[in-house]
């Protein structure tokens, strides 16, 4: 543990701020971590990725940091300020080395065949979130959240979709980065052409699709799945959804104009996660 930092404008402070910026992130592989909940998960799951940790000597005792296994800084309130993205980082700030998953992890060649003749009794088939052109930190990171509690193998973003490491979107998955793989800088259209040859079946929420309770029951999601969430305002392209097997949209069965993409895509991830662990069981006497 260090002695207190109490220069607001200390180099090592601004550094720390610098990472809110994109070019930042990119040029030195790091991002921003604030938040108690979020520097918890990344100790127990991904304590390797930490690279520093700054806490007010009073949050240090709160939340018992005060051995966490990483280089830590004692800071004032005003440094923390100073350092962080939201105006309420909860006394904690950490740095974290970026970790993104090759899309060749999450659909890879080598195991095609093993996991499309997979035993179905030896685990539950695959469910994928791609997001493509999702731009809003907020929906970015909500979608992580609920690919990680649906149980998602991992979630795919295109290099049209928002940083994974924007602070907005790290604080919006509440430490869900640190347990779903999540890959960056893909295509869709080679995406959907890895899927595709594992055997998924390729799913798009779209408002032009059929209603998603009649694709549960056509037994459409029962198998491997991947769901492709588009834009926030122009949902997909008509290219986009020629790369698919079916659109599928949530039906809204009481006033309101529209969903939000966080809320549309949760409910599709479930019906999956669903559809997946309830499907009659194939297996013979």
């Amino acid at each position: 543990m260090s002695d207190l930092l109490e220069n607001p404008r200390a180099g090592r402070v601004k550094a720390v701020a610098a990472l809110a910026k994109k070019d930042v992130r990119a040029e030195t592989g790091l991002f921003l971590l604030e938040g108690p909940q979020a520097v918890r998960e990344a100790i127990e799951y991904r304590p390797e990725l930490l690279r520093e940790l700054y806490v007010t000597p009073t949050a240090a005792a709160r939340h018992g940091l005060d051995d966490a296994p990483v280089d830590t800084w004692f800071v004032t309130e005003q440094v923390l300020d100073a350092m962080a993205d939201t105006v309420t980082p909860q006394g904690v700030v950490a740095v974290c080395q970026q970790f993104p998953t090759s899309v060749k992890d999450v659909f890879p060649d080598a195991r095609a065949e093993a996991r499309v003749d997979a035993d179905a009794s030896e685990a539950l088939p695959g469910l994928v979130a791609i997001l493509e052109e999702v731009r809003d930190p907020g929906n970015a990171g909500t979608i992580i959240r609920a690919a990680d509690s649906a149980g998602a193998d991992a979630v795919v973003l295109t290099g049209r979709s928002v940083d994974p490491y924007n602070p907005k979107v790290v604080r919006s998955t509440t430490g869900s980065l640190f347990h779903v793989p999540v890959s960056v800088g893909v295509t869709l259209a080679d995406a959907v052409e890895r899927a595709r040859g594992l055997g998924y079946t390729i799913l798009a929420a779209d408002v032009s699709g059929d209603d998603l309770p009649d694709v549960r029951a056509d037994g459409m999601l029962d198998g491997p799945t991947v769901w492709v969430f588009g834009n926030e305002a122009r949902g997909l392209t008509a290219e986009d959804l020629a790369l698919v097997d079916r659109a599928v949209k949530v039906p809204i069965y009481g006033r309101a104009e529209s969903m939000n993409l966080a809320t549309a895509a949760s409910v599709c991830l479930y019906e999956s996660a669903f559809a997946q662990r309830t499907r009659p069981s194939t297996a013979t006497d």
